[in-house]
């Protein structure tokens, strides 16, 4: 058995691993874990402080879009805290349903084209006619619904719709008659919340894990990160590469176990890792970080598979100029460090986080 304790020495964003039998035997894609967390991370740092482009001499990097080494970095996860969660009215029913029908679809302009066509996006305001007339002249245009970073199931079997985001509408709208925003509300845990969303037509583990996360950035749910992960497929991938053998552990186990000892691998490896502004990597973006050296690992360690065995990298990098300012839930106390650090002066970054 594994169990994990607290560490009041290392402070709230450490779990520590005692009674450990046999550790997980490590493969060298654990120390390139490591150093793409930290390349990844000098890139954002090269972009606030608006160095000239390239601002990394990672051929693969350079080449190919990988996420930050913080999620809420991201450019989705930073328009969804900005303007979806942290803008509007914060009453958690009105935040549930704004941050769940912007992450079911997880794309910018179909949040943009809702609001420029409806108004204000409100509970009262919502009705499965409207919205989905307005998405369906939009897919008849030709214009793209969803974002490519993960596949939504289609809820026909539940729904019966012909059309996914109709299908879509209807589950927020069931939501809503069930009250899921006060159930949320009433949770203990952020596994609770997990496990609730879980329970809902067209939520996997990975989706749940990432709607839970999504929801407690907002000021209304004081969970920490370092409460529960659930490893998605990516994740996996990534785990499998960078041990040949997990040990007396288990995938979740292990996401935990590369969170805590994060400062030793960056000091064992002689790398300095400039973290968020005081803020270590959490469990999500421990797992996020998995999930990305899978990638990663296809061009570095080409003969290292994944349990999916993939052997590209899909998306490449195109940087698109426009200005950004970075802005995080004000309950991790990073925003006026932000500040201090680097005045008013606006921060030109890359569209491509």
């Amino acid at each position: 058995m594994l169990a994990f304790k607290f560490n009041k020495k290392m402070g709230k964003d450490s779990i520590t691993i005692w009674n450990k039998r046999r550790l997980p035997k490590q493969s060298k894609v654990f120390d390139t874990y490591w150093n793409f967390a930290v390349k990844r991370q000098e890139i954002f740092f090269n972009k606030i402080e608006e160095n000239s482009y390239p601002w990394t001499e990672d051929e693969t990097l350079r080449k190919h879009k990988f996420t930050n080494a913080y999620r809420a970095s991201d450019r989705v996860s930073q328009y969804l805290i900005k303007n979806i969660i942290y803008k509007g009215e914060q009453k958690f029913e009105e935040v549930f349903f704004r941050t769940i029908l912007f992450k079911i679809f997880n794309k910018i302009d179909t949040w943009v084209l809702l609001h420029n066509e409806i108004g204000e996006i409100k509970i009262k305001n919502f009705s499965y006619t409207k919205f989905s007339e307005v998405l369906m002249e939009a897919m008849i245009a030709g214009e793209t619904l969803y974002s490519g970073a993960y596949i939504m199931a289609s809820g026909k079997s539940r729904f019966g719709h012909e059309r996914k985001f109709q299908n879509h509408i209807r589950l927020i709208e069931l939501m809503l008659k069930e009250k899921l925003p006060d159930r949320v509300l009433s949770c203990k845990s952020l596994e609770d919340i997990f496990s609730l969303l879980k329970s809902y037509p067209t939520i996997g583990n990975f989706l749940a894990y990432q709607y839970a996360i999504d929801l407690n950035y907002s000021s209304s749910l004081q969970f920490s990160e370092m409460d529960f992960v659930m490893p998605g497929p990516g994740a996996r991938d990534g785990i499998r590469k960078c041990f040949t053998d997990y040990g007396d552990f288990n995938e979740v186990d292990i996401v935990k176990y590369a969170t805590d000892i994060q400062d030793k691998e960056f000091e064992r490896l002689g790398l300095e890792f400039k973290n968020l502004w005081g803020r270590r990597l959490q469990l999500i973006d421990c797992q996020n970080l998995f999930c990305e050296v899978d990638k990663y690992a296809r061009v570095l360690h080409p003969e290292i598979n994944g349990l999916s065995n993939r052997k590209r990298i899909k998306q490449l990098y195109v940087p698109i100029k426009e200005q950004f300012e970075y802005w995080y839930p004000p309950k991790w106390n990073i925003n006026t460090k932000i500040e201090k650090e680097y005045g008013k002066r606006k921060k030109r970054v890359h569209k491509s986080l």
